[in-house]
């Protein structure tokens, strides 16, 4: 199905030069005196490549539909990551290449929908937010308010985020899926 690059949003699923592309990041842009063009960051699904290109405003754009399965997560072992679906408990083991980043906010029980092309899984949907426990980070300062003073905190995934000063080892906090931003403590 064919849309004009006008349409296309964050996490559609496109086929560009022949190959399947996940839609990161769409910005609208208008230079000056010369004409609109769409500035996307595309995610090759093969390959997890990120790269940003610029489309026309009336170039077509090859929209694919893929299945959407939701399914929960269940461990991580190596390079491999199992899922079960949750319909008929059938389990599935994704590699970390297919879910690129995502696997920095996995946690065990987590509720996630993998997207299936042509029977074979080509990228999953996180949630907007998740909330991931700080395992290590400097001790925090009890007179530190919000401010643009930040620290690095490593969370229970992995995943290591810019947290306030007054951040504790142990606290859980709320992690934005799309930037790995801190927002809030959970």
């Amino acid at each position: 199905m064919s849309i004009p690059a006008t349409q296309m949003r964050p996490g559609m699923i496109i086929k560009h030069n022949g190959e399947l592309h996940s839609v990161f990041k769409v910005e609208h842009r208008t230079p000056g005196n010369l004409r609109a063009f769409i500035q996307a960051k595309l995610r090759n699904l093969r390959t997890g490549a990120m790269f940003e290109h610029r489309f026309r405003s009336p170039d077509p754009i090859e929209k694919v539909s893929v299945d959407e399965i939701k399914m929960e997560y269940l461990y991580g072992d190596g390079d491999n990551y199992h899922f079960m679906n949750m319909e008929n408990y059938e389990q599935i083991a994704l590699s970390a290449e297919v879910l690129g980043d995502a696997v920095d906010y996995l946690t065990s029980n987590m509720q996630i929908h993998i997207e299936f092309f042509d029977g074979k899984a080509v990228g999953v949907e996180l949630p907007q937010t998740v909330d991931l426990k700080v395992i290590e980070t400097e001790p925090g300062i009890k007179s530190a308010t919000a401010s643009s003073v930040t620290k690095p905190a490593k969370t229970e995934t992995g995943l290591v985020v810019q947290v306030p000063p007054f951040i504790n080892e142990g606290e859980t906090i709320r992690v934005d899926t799309a930037e790995g931003a801190y927002l809030s403590r959970a």
